[in-house]
């Protein structure tokens, strides 16, 4: 699912669809149109009403707007990608 193909770019997609089926949607929808429309009602609830942790309580759409750093409030459980200096006996 990603661009780059790196599987852990994939796990900030599987989070956000797994807010939007555990808390915006319902479980089943009897006829499509229905159901496109629930989508649309969550994605908006969810990048305007819906403060995330990660971003200091802000929704995603203010957050955007946020001009400066946000503190980073999630872990990373992947080492930092700095370049390290070898030295080669030579």
């Amino acid at each position: 699912m990603t661009q780059s193909g790196d599987p852990r770019d994939n796990a900030l997609a599987e989070r956000v669809n797994g807010i939007l089926k555990d808390e915006l949607l319902e479980q089943r929808y009897e006829h499509y149109r229905r159901a496109r429309l629930g989508v649309v009602d969550a994605i908006c609830i969810y990048n305007n009403h819906r403060p995330h942790s990660s971003i200091d309580m802000l929704t995603p759409n203010i957050a955007h707007q946020h001009s400066g750093e946000l503190k980073r409030r999630w872990k990373s459980y992947y080492p930092t990608s700095k370049a390290k200096e070898v030295i080669m006996d030579g």
